[in-house]
C-alpha cells in the first residue's frame, strides 16, 4: 500500500518511544506518553517548505492516525506541523 497526501497534508512516521529506562525498568504501553516527533514519509503538491526524511515535531493530537505495513503513520495537515528539527 502507498500513502500519497493530497493538497497540503503531510504523512509522517511516528517514533517510537523508549519502552526502558536507563537502569532498565520497563515502561507500559499505557503509561507513556504520545510522542510529538515524527520523519515525514511524503508530501502533498502544495507543501514547500519540507522534505522527506526531515524529521518534525507536531501537536499533540493531531492527524489522523494510519497503519501501514506494522508501522504507524499520522496524516497532518501543514498547520500542525510546529518546527522542523535539524
Amino acid at each position: 500500500m502507498n500513502i500519497k497526501p493530497l493538497a497540503d497534508r503531510v504523512l509522517v512516521k511516528v517514533e517510537q518511544l523508549q519502552e526502558k529506562t536507563a537502569s532498565g525498568i520497563i515502561i507500559p504501553q499505557t503509561a507513556q506518553e504520545k510522542t510529538q516527533i515524527g520523519t515525514v514519509a511524503a508530501i502533498g503538491d502544495e507543501v514547500k517548505n519540507l522534505k522527506v526524511g526531515q524529521k518534525i515535531m507536531h501537536d499533540k493530537y493531531a492527524g489522523t492516525s494510519v497503519k501501514m505495513d506494522g508501522d504507524e503513520y499520522l496524516i497532518l495537515n501543514i498547520k500542525d506541523v510546529l518546527a522542523a528539527i535539524d
